[in-house]
Formats: structure tokens, C-alpha cells, sequence
């Protein structure tokens, strides 16, 4: 039933985006004069309402006439504005050096007997698939075997392809299915590639272009889940069916063996295949979204038919191990009459959790392998035949630990990393009992290292040369205290010698979502662009994100995102407080759920900032569930389509609520044309309703690339160029 808003309400609904003011706060001109709905402020918030009052849904259309001429004119502005600045050609030369570089750390996986990798560099920008041996690959100049020459194959068949990773078949792993994008969208087109011949496989598995979920189940057949046709994929047009598809037949011979609900939400059925040492099945399950962060965990079972497992709704399965399924509880969760911690990590047998059940008495404390401190939390595991690793975060620094059941319950080893680093798990292999272990920090270059599982031993093997010159630079970890009395973390990097007189130039990033942890990373472009400049870079650690476990992420979802948006605020006032910088010279980074962020930001505090980069962002929130593949984020932002949800999000969407007669910085939005993750249509819209109240601002596309930049490090230079270039026109000039 449509509900009305009716004009007389909407004054309060209005003053009711403003956060509640912390005791010292600054105030907020924007909530002071909010008086009456800002001009497009829809009556009716209901699906046609919002439709109804958008003045620019021509945009929303890809590659419509309107959407193209707006696109040519607002680039030809910026690019004018951004590369014709003294800056632009160092700061991108600078760019490519660093993106192009031969001397960075070849990121590696297990594959087969050896080791692959993806390349690209100046000479292959769309790169190449190659491998070498593990003893090679320690050396400094390894010899490499081509796979696959992306640059070629793309010139060969006449098409933009992005290499989007391969899924080869253990144990030998010479049989793999190679993703391929058309221009870098999320939408891949499935070959399968023998590396023995370095060629497609004459007659092979294809599957067309789409957002497949594909596993291997043994040689001649694949779980997939993708589009079969009409009525075979959910609203947000990912896959709900799951077949097995053997080979030499079509895809539509393949034959169904799960079936969600097209109403589903999330990211899509999935099938995963867990596999011992030597590369048997040990279990077969899939994962049905229900929303963004709940979903029904089922296994197939000897029978050949899917049986529901006993596992909490919002779960991350990581392993199995000795037949028992490895996961975390991503909710407080109570089974077999004990209770366990949001966030912990167990491992209970597979035979309890599912049907029929086995009659095994759960020992609560053989059950729990980890169990989180309140700034604690669970970021990456990698499970083997007898053990696994973790790496654990405490407040936002990482550690790592190796985990071995014992008859008492699980023994805890300390696997030495260095302090006070970023710590990330690569690749792993349990035949090799070998997981690959990355270390990081804002000023210290990546090492890339191997560990032993057997023996906790961590073997260095590369370590990143320096892109930037540090020995100017200090990193602090400081707390804001957001709105309502939380304790939130930052980091700043700054010159040692800044004068805290409040003029440094500072770059505040953040990003508060989807339960994504953002620890200290070395980040060579900016370093190189903007530290060596004499900028600071802030990174907060800000409700939504994953840092401190379940709870922090689920802290700011739906109805309480507004906690992110004071957090981010809290940060802001705090280091203006430390007189570390101050709204002259602060600007903000985000892109795509940092879109939100950023966008929210200007809107709600235009007196924080002078500069907000915007980049692949949403941002008109009363429509991102209509825009390709929106719908699936509803269990993050709501369901603009529900009356109540409806109003919560309309007190922060950042489209509906910019005003004409408030000052806003020159900002800078940025995304690309073909971005099938984050419609371009949000960015789009909101650069054309900042043009037609008056507001000065810069607004740039790229035409290739998708969501991820990831299809040409050359064109990303340009991209990094022109952000640091408009940051230093806002911030330092």
C-alpha cells in the first residue's frame, strides 16, 4: 500500500538528518536553516514519489544521448580544470613509475607444482598470466613461463579483455576456468584453459558473459549458478539456481541441484567445494543470500539431494577440517544447549550441524577455537588438514596465529610478524601446508613472507622496495569521540615537523561498511603524490566497517547509519581539536560505500571540508535498490520501498538533500561508464543537481575500467593524477 508524506512533515523529517550535537560540537549551519525540504525533497517517499520529483533520470540511462552529451560536457570541464594544472604531468608520470613498476612484489598463488601470477606493466598493461617455481620465484630476477598474453588475446578476438582470475581444478590444477571482462564490468565470460598445451581447450567449458558462481566438482562437471534464462535471477540480477553442467553439454542440459527464491536478496546462490590434501571432496555446500548478510548455509548430500545445515543466518564459513566445518558466527548464537560469541571462530562436525544429525555430544570448548576481546577481532583464516592460521586484529593492528586442536580444546602459537603492521593471508595450499603472509604499514613497503603451518615457521621471501621517501613522516593512532560517546580509531601519517597550527593539508579518509576492516596499508601513490608534498593522510576506523568484529559493522546498519556519518564527523572535529589541520585544509576521500559517506558528509557538514574527492559513489539512496545491482545492498542501507525505511534514509540521501542556498566545497566527482557494481547514474545525477543550484564542482567519467580500475595501470596513473592534483588545489594552494 503507497504511503503519503505529507508537506506538513516534512520540516521535521528534514531537521531530523542533523546528528545529535555532542557537548563542544560544532554546529551545523545546514541543520540551523533547514526550515523547509530542500527544492527536490520528494512529497510522496514512496517508489513513484521519488521517480516523480527526479528531474534528471535520463542520467540513470548508460549510453542515452542526454547521459553522453552530459558526460562529453562535464569532462571536457574537468579534465580543463585538472590536467591542465603544473601538477598534472608529474604527478602522473610519478603514477605510472610506481603502477608500472618491475621491481613490485609479484603477488602469487599456489598452482599446481608451482606458483602463478598476474602482471602488468607499462609494455602489457592488460598483463599477462604467467607461474614459476617456488624456488625461482626466491630469487631476485625469476624466470617466468607466459600462460597468457591478455595484451594478445584482446588484440587477436577484438575485444577490451580484463582478466578477472582463474579457478583451476586441484590437485593438479592444469585444467582452469580463466574469467575474462569486456572492459573491466563485473560481468565475466567463462573459458576453460589447459596449462599444459597454454590454450583454450578445444570444445571446453564456455559459459557466456554474466556474474557467475561457478565451482568445479571434479573433471567433467561444474556447479554453476549463473543465468539460465528468463525467470532464473533475482531482483538484483544475480543467479538463484544452482546446476551441475557436465561437459560436452550445453548450458541448457545442465541439471538443477539447488534452488533459492527469486525474491532472495544478496549477491546470489553460490556453490563452494571443500577439498582435503589430495584433492577429494570433503563437502559440497551452498550458500543461499537472503539479504546483504544473511543466508542459509546447505550441503549436498550422499543422497545427491541439499540438506540444510544448522548454522546462525549471518555466518562466514571458512573451512573443513577433519570433517568438522570451520566458521564464525557472525551473530550471538546458541546450539546444543551453549551459547557462543558473535565473532568467535568453531569448528563443530559436520555430521551435528546437518540431517539427519549424528548423536555426538558438543564439547562447547573443543567447539571454540578463538573467541574475541571487546577490541578484538577475526579478519582472515586459512584452514589445512591438522590446523589453521588466523590472523587477529587488536585495535587495528594485526597478529598472527596458528591453531592445533589438542584433547583440551585449541593450543594458540604466535606466529611473529612485525608490530604494529597490517598482516594478510595470501593464498594457501594444504597439500603444502603453506599459506603465503603479507606484512604492511602507511610507511613501510609490503614483505610478502611463507609460512610453515607445521611449524609456525615465516619465511620471508620479497620485500617491497620504498616508493616514497618516509624519514619525513610519523604514524599515531588516535581516538575521536563520536556522537554518542563511542571511542572511534584513527590513523594519522604526518611530517614529523608539521606545525600544529591547524594549516596542514590532510586527507581524511574512511569508509564504514559492509563489515570491511581498513588496517594500516602502505599506499605508494600517495605516498609519492601527496606525503612527499607535505600532505597528512588520516584513515578512520569508523562504525560499519570490520575492525572491531560483527558488532562495529552492525552498529551502523540501516536505521543507525547515521553513526557513521558522526563518527566520520567526530574524526574531522578531532583533528581540527589537535590543530593537526582544520576545514580550510581538510578534504575527504571515499569511493563506493565511501561514496555514500563522502556525499553525506558535504551535505550534512560543508563546514568541516574544503575538498571531498567522490569517487564510483552512491549516492541517491531513495533509488540505488532500482539502479543494477543495488537491490542487493538492501540488508546494509534498507528498503527504500518500505514506508519506514524510506524515511530513515531520506534524512541522509545526499541527492535529495543538497540545498541552493548552502555553501559547499568545489568537489569532485568521478566514476565509469561501465561500472556494472555502482550505477553511474548516482554520480551522474548528483554533479547535475549541484550544477543546476549554483554549486561549483568538477565532475569526470571514464569510459573503461569498471568498478574495480583494475583493467590498465597507465590509465589508473591519469586517475590518481587527477585526484591528487584537485586535493592540491582545494588543500595546499
Amino acid at each position: 500500500m503507497k504511503t503519503l508524506f505529507l508537506s506538513a512533515a516534512l520540516p521535521a523529517l528534514i531537521l531530523a538528518a542533523a546528528p545529535a550535537m555532542a557537548e563542544g560540537a560544532v554546529s551545523d549551519p545546514v541543520a540551523a536553516s533547514a526550515t523547509t525540504p530542500p527544492p527536490h525533497f520528494p512529497r510522496d517517499l514512496s517508489p513513484e514519489g521519488v521517480k516523480a520529483a527526479d528531474d534528471h533520470l535520463a542520467l540513470e540511462e548508460v549510453d542515452g544521448a542526454e547521459a553522453r552529451a552530459f558526460v562529453a560536457a562535464s569532462n571536457e570541464k574537468a579534465l580543463a580544470a585538472l590536467t591542465g594544472d603544473r601538477r598534472y604531468e608529474p604527478f602522473r608520470q610519478q603514477a605510472e613509475a610506481i603502477l608500472t613498476a618491475t621491481d613490485r612484489i609479484p603477488g602469487v598463488s599456489f598452482l599446481g607444482e608451482g606458483l602463478g601470477n598476474f602482471w602488468q606493466d607499462a609494455a602489457n598493461p592488460k598483463g599477462v598470466w604467467r607461474r614459476t617455481t617456488l624456488d625461482s620465484y626466491r630469487m631476485a630476477q625469476p624466470q617466468w613461463e607466459t600462460l597468457l598474453d591478455i595484451d594478445a588475446l584482446a588484440k587477436a578476438e577484438g575485444k577490451d579483455w580484463v582478466f578477472k582470475g582463474a579457478n583451476c581444478l586441484a590437485p593438479d590444477e592444469t585444467r582452469c576456468l580463466v574469467n575474462l571482462s569486456n572492459g573491466g564490468m563485473d560481468a565475466v565470460t567463462v573459458r576453460e584453459f589447459d596449462l599444459t598445451t597454454k590454450t583454450f581447450v578445444d570444445g571446453g567449458f564456455v559459459i557466456p558473459e554474466g556474474k557467475h558462481r561457478i565451482s568445479w566438482l571434479d573433471r567433467d562437471t561444474l556447479l554453476i549458478a549463473t543465468d539460465f534464462g528468463p525467470g532464473s535471477l533475482t531482483e538484483s540480477g544475480y543467479p538463484f539456481i544452482i546446476k551441475s553442467l557436465k561437459r560436452g553439454h550445453p548450458l541448457e542440459h545442465a541439471t538443477e541441484v539447488y534452488r533459492g527464491q527469486q525474491g532472495d536478496g544478496g549477491y546470489g546462490v553460490s556453490p563452494r567445494v571443500f577439498r582435503d590434501k589430495a584433492g577429494a571432496v570433503e563437502a559440497v555446500l551452498f550458500s543461499r543470500p537472503l539479504d546483504t548478510f544473511r543466508s542459509e548455509t546447505w550441503m549436498l548430500g550422499s543422497d545427491g539431494k541439499p540438506h540444510q545445515l544448522a548454522l546462525p543466518e549471518r555466518v562466514g564459513v571458512q573451512g573443513v577440517l577433519d570433517g568438522k566445518l570451520v566458521f564464525s558466527p557472525e551473530q550471538a548464537w546458541s546450539f546444543d544447549g551453549h551459547d557462543y560469541a558473535s565473532g568467535s571462530l568453531l569448528a563443530l562436525p559436520l555430521g551435528v550441524l546437518g540431517q539427519p544429525r549424528q548423536d555426538v555430544r558438543i564439547d562447547a570448548k573443543a567447539a571454540t577455537i578463538f573467541a574475541p576481546g571487546p577490541r578484538q577481532s577475526l579478519q582472515n583464516v586459512s584452514v589445512f588438514e591438522n590446523s589453521l592460521v588466523a590472523v587477529i586484529a587488536d585495535n587495528v593492528v594485526g597478529a598472527l596465529k596458528r591453531f592445533t586442536p589438542t584433547a583440551e580444546g585449541w593450543t594458540a602459537t604466535e606466529i611473529a610478524v612485525p608490530a604494529n603492521s597490517a598482516v594478510g593471508l595470501g593464498d594457501s595450499s594444504k597439500a603444502k601446508g603453506q599459506v603465503f603472509v603479507s606484512t604492511q604499514g602507511f610507511l613501510t613497503p609490503p614483505t610478502l613472507s611463507l609460512a610453515d603451518v607445521s611449524t609456525g615457521a615465516l619465511t620471508e621471501l620479497k620485500s617491497a622496495p620504498a616508493k616514497f621517501d618516509a624519514s619525513t613522516h610519523v604514524v599515531e593512532q588516535f581516538e575521536a569521540t563520536s556522537t554518542d560517546g563511542t571511542k572511534i580509531p584513527y590513523f594519522v601519517t604526518r611530517p614529523k615537523d608539521l606545525a600544529m597550527d591547524g594549516t596542514g593539508p590532510t586527507i581524511l579518509f574512511g569508509y564504514g561498511g559492509f563489515q570491511a576492516s581498513f588496517p594500516p596499508a602502505y599506499k605508494p601513490e600517495m605516498g609519492k603524490l601527496w606525503l612527499e608534498n607535505g600532505g597528512v593522510f588520516v584513515q578512520a576506523n569508523i562504525r560499519g566497517g570490520g575492525e572491531f568484529g560483527p558488532g562495529w559493522h552492525q552498529a551502523a546498519l540501516r536505521e543507525n547509519r547515521q553513526r557513521a556519518f558522526d563518527d566520520f564527523a567526530a574524526v574531522a572535529r578531532d583533528l581540527e581539536q589537535r590543530r593537526i589541520t582544520s576545514p580550510r585544509h581538510l578534504g575527504i576521500y571515499g569511493r563506493s560505500n565511501g561514496g555514500v559517506l563522502t556525499s553525506v558528509s558535504i551535505t550534512q557538514h560543508p563546514e568541516l571540508f574544503n575538498a571531498a574527492v567522490i569517487e564510483s559513489p552512491l549516492i541517491d539512496m531513495l533509488r540505488y535498490q532500482e539502479l543494477p545491482a543495488g537491490a542487493s545492498w538492501m540488508g546494509e542501507y534498507g528498503d527504500p520501498r518500505i514506508p519506514g525505511d524510506a524515511e530513515f534514509i531520506a534524512r541522509y540521501s545526499a541527492y535529495q538533500q543538497l540545498r541552493p542556498e548552502v555553501k559547499y566545497p568545489r568537489v569532485y566527482i568521478t566514476t565509469n561508464t561501465r561500472d556494472d557494481r555502482v550505477h553511474p547514474g548516482h554520480a551522474r545525477k548528483f554533479a547535475a543537481r549541484l550544477g543546476d543550484q549554483g554549486h561549483d564542482h568538477l565532475y569526470f567519467e571514464d569510459t573503461a575500467g569498471g568498478h574495480s580500475n583494475d583493467a590498465d595501470p597507465v590509465a589508473n596513473a591519469r586517475r590518481w593524477a587527477r585526484h591528487y592534483v584537485y586535493l592540491a588545489q582545494q588543500l595546499m594552494d
